[in-house]
């Protein structure tokens, strides 16, 4: 199994123009109440999929694996571990968000609330 790819959310719109042929995923694998608190706005090119990490198993069938997937939580070690699964069942493409939601809220977007 290789490594899974690292992504700074400064970095984002790079990887997103990377991938522009194939509409890439941003898997947000946080449970629903830090959905509610802080959540990535839209961004252009991309399809935002919202699933918690513990459904991820019984709802992989939700995901393409020729897809493009970055895994988004909350700092980074439950997307990692999401990635890593994703790669073992097949996904082509797999990147985990480095430092989560949080690194997005100081590097992309300080309207996000940090929690």
């Amino acid at each position: 199994m290789s490594t899974i790819a690292q992504l700074r959310p400064a970095d984002f719109d790079s990887w997103v123009s990377a991938h522009a042929d194939d509409v890439p995923v941003l898997l947000d694998v946080r449970e629903p109440w830090e959905l509610q608190t802080a959540s990535v706005a839209a961004v252009p090119g991309l399809r935002l999929v919202g699933i918690p990490m513990n459904d991820i198993p019984a709802r992989l069938a939700e995901l393409d694996p020729d897809v493009p997937v970055a895994c988004l939580c909350h700092h980074g070690a439950r997307s990692q571990r999401v990635a890593m699964f994703l790669q073992g069942n097949g996904f082509v493409d797999v990147t985990n968000v480095a430092g989560g939601i949080d690194a997005w809220a100081v590097e992309r977007d300080t309207a996000v609330p940090r929690y």
